[in-house]
């Protein structure tokens, strides 16, 4: 009566099918309810009523505590230009070779009926169903991110949620930890920028973010970044404009992306590689494993390398969207991770929110299958729908022949990094030599630098005064004349401090001794 053809992604149903209940017994009327007498109580006998009751209480599912608010669609990848100097991915391996793969964009910090064109960060996800397993890309719309050490992100991510007391947004909050780890400086210039509120997915470019490395046979490797160009044009909101279509349709960047490829407009991204070999990578001037810097394409250019178009739609968003799992752990042979301490911590991380979120056994699931994969000795837990294996030994056995493909590590990996630390890289005068890079880049695209000074100002202004004037100094260090522009704005717009006072106080908290961690405020 019904199938699933995992080609198409969908499910192919008999032409008249049968109402049933879960367990496949067909039912005369699934809105009636069985009771004794036409008035009498309900039945516990009626399997069909307490079936759908109790499915219906669990229907829903954690949402994603970042990402929670986005949409994706399926596509394809093809190979463009050859690159087998760099690397053995058999995805990459041939020009003119194509590879399937579905990609989910979303919004970072709101919760999931947020709207999609809030002032945030993009994620951009692909996930490539190649011949050695899944290969997925787990980027942002930005090719930088706040933080280059990952014990900040639970804390920083906290930050930009929803005050534990309040349960509100909180400006404070907000700059009270930006302003405070100002290696966060260069990407709060990208997000307070019209780059932070893009006008839909499919008009951005995703940035790995990132260092990788590809790798060859005999162990040699290249570091690398990839950046996927929107064949569509870059195009932004404006404040204004983001807050209106916010109010007029939340769902702009998901309807946007579902109409344009149910129209056949299917969007498309060139991708690139910047390519650093491991001596020019211990000379180049910014750490290369500093997910706060970028590699400036005039000293790294940008070498082509493929295309990937979303054409396909899916048929139903939980089972394919909501349940898609990426992980920047799902990688290929021929590519590796790099000593990037942020993409160490989310090698881990992702996989194992996957396994809270969607269980032990999420890669089941069909929009997470690989094409094959043979892993017996992963057994049993909740939801194994794929034959568990049948009677295969889960353990080495001499009973059962395996054959296993030899991968030659890369060599010196990293070598040049140093001995294991456990220490924040302090901030200096570097951090904040790329965003000032960026604001002159600003000044060269009309009205850019005054929308960031409005856009900043707008949202500082809700802050403490302590905050707001910590936060001035950031950006004088960035430039002193930004750093001007955005204190004269933001002092006009910020509440007189005799009103801010009132109401206002910060909180008193005492630890009671007695009671361990109890807080009395």
């Amino acid at each position: 009566m019904v199938a699933y053809d995992q080609s198409t992604g969908t499910l192919r149903y008999s032409e008249k099918p049968i109402y049933t209940t879960s367990n496949g017994c067909p039912i005369n009327d699934p809105e009636s309810s069985q009771r004794v007498g036409q008035n009498g109580p309900l039945l516990l006998q009626d399997f069909h009523l307490i079936d759908l009751l109790a499915h219906f209480d669990r229907e829903r599912i954690p949402e994603r505590v970042v990402h929670a608010k986005g949409a994706g669609a399926y596509g394809e990848f093809e190979v463009l230009d050859d690159v087998s100097d760099l690397t053995s991915c058999d995805m990459l391996n041939g020009v003119g070779k194509k590879t399937k793969c579905v990609a989910r964009f979303s919004t970072v910090g709101g919760e999931k009926g947020s709207p999609d064109s809030a002032r945030d960060p993009r994620g951009f996800s692909l996930k490539f169903y190649t011949e050695e397993g899944n290969w997925d890309w787990v980027f942002n719309n930005t090719p930088i991110f706040f933080l280059r050490d990952p014990s900040k992100f639970p804390i920083f991510i906290h930050t930009q949620k929803r005050n534990p007391q309040t349960n509100l947004k909180d400006a404070t909050m907000f700059w009270d930890y930006l302003s405070t780890h100002q290696e966060s400086a260069h990407q709060v210039m990208q997000l307070f920028s019209d780059r932070g509120t893009p006008y839909s997915y499919r008009h951005m470019n995703g940035y790995s973010g990132h260092t990788y490395k590809l790798t060859k046979p005999d162990g040699t490797f290249h570091y690398i970044q990839i950046h996927c160009k929107t064949d569509q044009g870059s195009k932004t909101f404006t404040n204004a404009e983001a807050a209106n279509m916010a109010a007029e349709n939340p769902d702009w960047h998901t309807q946007d992306l579902f109409d344009s490829i149910q129209n056949g407009d299917f969007p498309s991204w060139t991708c690139y590689l910047q390519v650093l070999s491991p001596e020019q990578a211990e000379q180049f001037r910014w750490n290369i494993f500093d997910l706060t810097k970028v590699w400036p394409q005039k000293d790294v250019p940008l070498r082509r390398f493929g295309k990937f178009t979303l054409n396909r739609n899916c048929e139903n968003y939980f089972a394919e969207i909501e349940q898609v799992a990426f992980s920047p752990s799902h990688m290929v042979p021929g590519v590796e991770p790099s000593a990037d301490p942020v993409l160490q911590s989310r090698l881990f991380s992702y996989p194992d929110t996957h396994r809270h979120r969607l269980g032990v056994n999420y890669q089941q699931i069909p929009v997470n299958q690989p094409l094959r994969a043979f892993n017996p000795y992963q057994r049993d837990g909740i939801m194994a729908v794929n034959g568990n294996y049948g009677a295969n030994p889960n353990y080495p056995s001499t009973y059962r022949n395996m054959t296993y493909k030899p991968v030659k590590p890369s060599q010196e990996h990293e070598r040049w990094a140093g001995a294991a630390v456990a220490q924040q890289l302090p901030v200096s005068e570097e951090d904040f030599v790329q965003p000032g890079m960026l604001w002159e880049v600003l000044g060269r695209q009309a009205g850019q630098q005054d929308n960031f000074v409005g856009n900043v100002a707008g949202h500082l202004s809700g802050a403490k005064d302590g905050v707001r004037r910590r936060t001035y100094d950031m950006f004088r260090k960035i430039d002193g004349e930004l750093g001007r522009r955005i204190e004269v704005e933001t002092e006009k717009l910020a509440p007189h401090p005799q009103s801010q006072a009132k109401g206002s106080a910060e909180p008193r908290f005492k630890v009671e001794a007695s009671q361990g961690m109890g807080i009395q405020v």
